[in-house]
């Protein structure tokens, strides 16, 4: 027997291992859903990493590289030296997202690269982790894969909020001004991004912006598979 063909029967045992986890996770994702979020899983398997984490691993006879957990603010280093590795032939996400910006600008690394991106079944990837998929030459989301936005905000710090408040009204309406400026800034930035990246603008202004930024009521959509095909988020 060659030496490839005793590789592909070692490989084969790993793949169906990978394929029966994928969708075992998929299934638990899938039976407790989220009533305040109703297309989406209570709990996400989007990885409680608080920063990325990049291994490379031989799934299925391919050089998969896996980036798991949140998109922190020193993600580019680790992103580019992960990225140096020329035998590596997919990207797999799984992240709750994490610093935008930074989100948007390992994205373009990704598809400087070349490489095609996946969301396994399974795995979910949330607010800034969509920009790193959407970098994918090619992009994948396999059915149980999660594919979650949300409308960004620059609201998050209820403490710096209620400090502001509690200085004034001048103090709060500083504040307003310059949230309203971010976030201003944030959408122009996600919508060059889109084109860019040759993703519709109606996912901002039919799916993203229809989602509540913080409060009560929905604040994170998943998307059908139905959805990530109209507007072209997957394209493989």
């Amino acid at each position: 027997m060659s030496a490839s063909r005793r590789r592909a029967r070692l490989l084969a045992p790993l793949a169906a291992i990978a394929a029966t986890l994928g969708a075992q996770a998929a299934e638990a994702q899938r039976a407790q859903m989220d009533s305040a979020n109703p297309t989406c899983p209570t709990s996400p398997n989007w990885s409680n990493y608080r920063e990325m984490r990049f291994t490379v691993q031989q799934v299925g006879g391919k050089r998969v590289l896996l980036a798991e957990g949140g998109i922190d603010d020193n993600l580019i280093p680790r992103l580019e030296a992960a990225l140096r590795d020329d035998t590596i032939e997919e990207v797999w996400l799984r992240s709750p997202g994490g610093n935008a910006r930074i989100g948007n600008q390992a994205g373009l690394l990704i598809r400087r690269s070349g490489l095609p991106t996946r969301i396994p079944a399974g795995w979910a990837c949330f607010s800034a982790c969509n920009s790193l998929f959407m970098g994918g030459i090619a992009r994948f989301i396999d059915p149980g894969g999660l594919f979650v936005v949300h409308m960004f905000t620059h609201t998050g710090d209820r403490a710096v909020i209620r400090q502001e408040v509690a200085r004034g009204e001048d103090s709060t309406v500083g504040l307003i001004g310059e949230i309203e400026q971010q976030s201003a800034l944030l959408a122009s930035e996600d919508n060059d991004f889109l084109i860019r990246m040759g993703i519709s603008r109606r996912l901002l202004s039919e799916v993203m912006y229809q989602q509540r930024a913080v409060g009560g009521g929905s604040t994170r959509r998943c998307l059908t598979q139905d959805e990530v095909r109209r507007y072209n988020v997957v394209n493989g």
